[in-house]
């Protein structure tokens, strides 16, 4: 697994995706960039129309996004990419993230401008739908071999075990009971999450409104505060990401790749830019503009990597940690925010948070799957994915880290290519109908 990780994630991958990002990134010409306030009023819901076709109102479908995003990635991820590729990666995950809106803001207004229907009449989104409905029946075959990857790339193995390992580190469980634990708590995990997804759709959306708000202030103050205690360091610290990031010195062997592509990999894994996710979530936002949705889609890659994985890089690079620390993933954020924190605060709060995120994303992640499954064989049938997805928890709570992340890399790698191909052949009707829609909003005519 952890070969073919690496095969896939290699040089013609990084050109697709980061490359094709880029290319979305020019080709768009900045516009939707100029219009963030506008972005935010959508947000807000001054253009929510409630018979609108749809499920979730604008709100509810970039917090469920969220939800999925702003999760163990930002937390777990981000130590990953310190321990394996050093404080340079944090750079490549910023030039990631900027590429990541653009690409965000095509996939989900495409998500929209061609939307499916199941056996039932719903209205369903994502790449799937896009490739057949935009590209044609003669595409199927790619719409299929995104939605097999997504069965993979959407499974809960990185949440559960990392949420797991959390409990295991915090309560400090003896070795001889780490295994026994980690399935107890691997049933309870299931147990929770089973109450929600079984709920569909718009019970995930409302529980994601409420939550996500919630925890991205609790994490925010917590960094914040660590920011506040080091604040001196924070000069020393960026420039150690940017001398890094174009030098490899703080990866073994000096690798300036490694440091490239475990940022990339990283943002991807963060912030889902182009891997086909979203779009899935926000296709069923309530609107009929399609690039009212790709401007509210775009301020994903924003709120998870440019701010929420920027302060928790800060936060483990200010604790000193990360240098001589023997581990990887949350236990490295862990020892982190106990180095700063005073009274095993650190990992009293920490685990609050990895509580609300992990969950949050265990939630969505559901529906992404479940999405996949019916539209590669019906509705019906898709909803026994959701006890797939309950199993898969349960295991993952128990298997080696090493193991899931390449798991779920691997998924990911798959999902992107048929969503960057498909993306960049229908780029042309985005940007035709966003100078469409900025006319008119020009013209106050919407």
């Amino acid at each position: 697994m952890a070969q073919f990780s690496s095969w896939i994630w290699g040089i013609p991958l990084l050109i697709l995706l980061i490359g094709g990002g880029f290319f979305l990134f020019v080709y768009s010409g900045l516009v939707p960039f100029r219009y963030l306030g506008h972005a935010v009023n959508i947000l807000r819901g001054k253009y929510d129309k409630h018979n609108s076709p749809g499920d979730l109102s604008h709100y509810e479908a970039l917090s469920s996004a969220i939800a999925a995003t702003v999760g163990m990635g930002n937390i777990s991820g981000v130590a990953i990419a310190i321990a394996t590729g050093g404080p340079g990666a944090i750079f490549w995950m910023w030039m990631s993230a900027f590429v990541g809106m653009a690409t965000k803001f095509f996939t989900c207004s495409l998500a929209i401008m061609y939307r499916g229907k199941d056996e039932e009449g719903n209205i369903k989104g994502g790449p799937m739908y896009v490739i057949t409905e935009g590209l044609g029946k003669q595409w199927k075959p790619l719409a299929i071999f995104f939605a097999a990857a997504g069965l993979i790339g959407t499974l809960p193995a990185f949440q559960a075990n990392q949420l797991t390992q959390t409990l295991i580190d915090v309560f400090q469980v003896k070795e001889s009971n780490v295994l026994t634990s980690k399935f107890l708590l691997g049933i309870t995990i299931a147990i929770i999450t089973s109450l929600v997804i079984f709920g569909g759709i718009k019970r995930i959306g409302k529980v994601a409104a409420k939550m996500v708000p919630m925890m991205v202030v609790i994490y925010l103050v917590t960094v914040l505060t660590i920011l506040f205690l080091k604040f001196d360091q924070i000069p020393t610290i960026f420039s150690l990401i940017f001398d890094d990031a174009s030098s490899g010195r703080a990866v073994l062997g000096g690798a300036l790749g490694t440091v490239i592509i475990t940022g990339i990999k990283r943002a991807a894994f963060s912030n889902e830019a182009g891997i086909g996710t979203a779009p899935m979530m926000h296709g069923t936002a309530k609107t009929n503009e399609p690039i009212r949705e790709g401007l509210v889609a775009m301020l994903g890659p924003a709120i998870d990597t440019l701010l929420v994985c920027t302060l928790t890089a800060l936060a483990i690079l200010a604790s000193g940690v990360w240098q001589n620390f023997e581990g990887n993933g949350i236990s490295l954020t862990l020892s982190s925010f106990d180095n700063v924190l005073p009274y095993g605060l650190g990992s009293v709060i920490l685990t609050i948070c990895v509580l609300i995120f992990a969950f949050s994303t265990l939630f969505t992640y559901s529906f992404y799957g479940y999405s996949c499954l019916s539209f590669l064989t019906n509705t019906k049938t898709g909803k026994y994915y959701n006890y797939i997805y309950i199993i898969t928890i349960v295991i993952a709570s128990v298997i080696k880290l090493d193991f899931v992340i390449n798991l779920i890399d691997s998924g990911y790698a798959l999902m992107a290519i048929p969503t960057v191909i498909s993306t960049l052949i229908l780029a042309p009707k985005v940007k035709k109908a966003a100078n469409d829609y900025f006319l008119k909003l020009k013209n106050n005519k919407l």
